[in-house]
């Protein structure tokens, strides 16, 4: 995997149905769950409330869309990696990006049900704050909480 060049670059709408796509895949890997809501509204959501209130960044191989996060100066909203190159960086890519653009603090949700979610937040210097968070998945809610001081893995 190592031999593909990643590019971030800020997500555009013209990249909607590719980000949609790919980030349904991997939300239903991770979950187990089918997306409830149609790709139209998906693709809405993702266009006209996300980008209204968050940074996105959209990861590349190629002309392929392989990851996307969305984030601010205190939060990650969104970060989803295509289920085929999961493993190879570009989770951990995004995430200083948004560590960089931070205040110094993140928090972030995962599913209780996504350990594969959990060990990558922690590797990456996330500490549990919450648990059992309401969600309209209805599954419980791990949140995380990410310091600059506090994290040794950062840089």
């Amino acid at each position: 995997m190592s031999q593909h060049k990643i590019s971030i670059m800020p997500y555009s709408p013209e990249f909607s149905e590719q980000t949609v796509a790919m980030w349904r895949d991997s939300k239903e890997q991770a979950i187990g769950q089918k997306e409830m809501h149609s790709v139209e509204n998906h693709i809405y959501f993702l266009n006209h409330i996300l980008l209204e209130q968050f940074q996105i960044d959209v990861a590349f191989i190629e002309e392929t869309v392989v990851g996307m996060i969305a984030y601010n100066d205190s939060e990650v909203s969104q970060l989803y990696i295509h289920i085929d190159y999961q493993g190879c960086g570009i989770g951990k890519t995004l995430l200083n990006k948004a560590k960089a653009h931070s205040s110094g603090r993140l928090t972030l949700y995962t599913f209780e049900v996504n350990e594969n979610a959990q060990r990558f937040y922690e590797k990456h210097g996330f500490e549990v704050i919450g648990r059992g968070h309401e969600n309209e998945e209805n599954l419980p809610d791990i949140q995380y909480e990410w310091t600059r001081q506090n994290d040794n893995s950062y840089g």
